[in-house]
């Protein structure tokens, strides 16, 4: 029998992926979470920003993180310029500002499209749960009644999902895309 519950669970966690995804994309303004997934060799191993140092945006356009240990202030320096994330770290004894500049035009059309990209996985990832779910359906006992019922609400939820996605793709291309 297709869990509608189960399903509509799956699909939240297409749609909370998505928005974690949002979450890293830089906008014109600083975000914690533009550093938080970056990896620094400490130690021997790499480790998240979020365990060499405190993550904090004391304006709107700068990020700034005091490094615990001034042993690893140079690694976390390296791991921002390596990051690809278009920024400038700039050393101040145990801590790195990091100053967000204003995206340019030209910037804001790339990290559109990749948001686009982004919603564009969330939806297939949707697709292929109701997919699993219409198959299911297929397989229940029960009359054709019972499973046209089921393969209508598994449609629904399908489009409803889908239609949030959009919805929050629709938030961040406004949000890139504000000067």
């Amino acid at each position: 029998m297709a869990d509608i519950k189960e399903l509509r669970k799956r699909m939240e966690g297409a749609l909370a992926s998505l928005k974690s995804e949002f979450s890293g994309l830089r906008t014109g303004r600083a975000n914690a979470q533009l550093v938080e997934p970056i990896d620094v060799d400490a130690y021997g191993s790499k480790m998240p920003m979020t365990q060499v140092g405190t993550i904090s945006v004391p304006e709107p356009r700068m990020i700034t993180i005091n490094v615990w240990d001034k042993s690893l202030v140079g690694a976390v320096e390296k791991a921002i310029r390596e990051a690809g994330i278009g920024v400038n770290p700039v050393v101040d004894g145990q801590n790195v500002r990091i100053p967000i500049p204003p995206l340019t035009e030209e910037r804001r059309k790339e990290l559109a499209k990749v948001a686009a990209k982004y919603a564009e996985q969330a939806k297939v990832a949707i697709r292929n749960v109701r997919r699993e779910g219409m198959e299911a359906v297929k397989k229940a006992e029960g009359g054709e009644d019972e499973q046209k019922k089921l393969s209508e609400e598994v449609q629904k939820l399908t489009d409803e999902m889908v239609k949030k996605v959009d919805e929050a793709y629709e938030t961040k291309e406004a949000e890139i895309m504000q000067v």
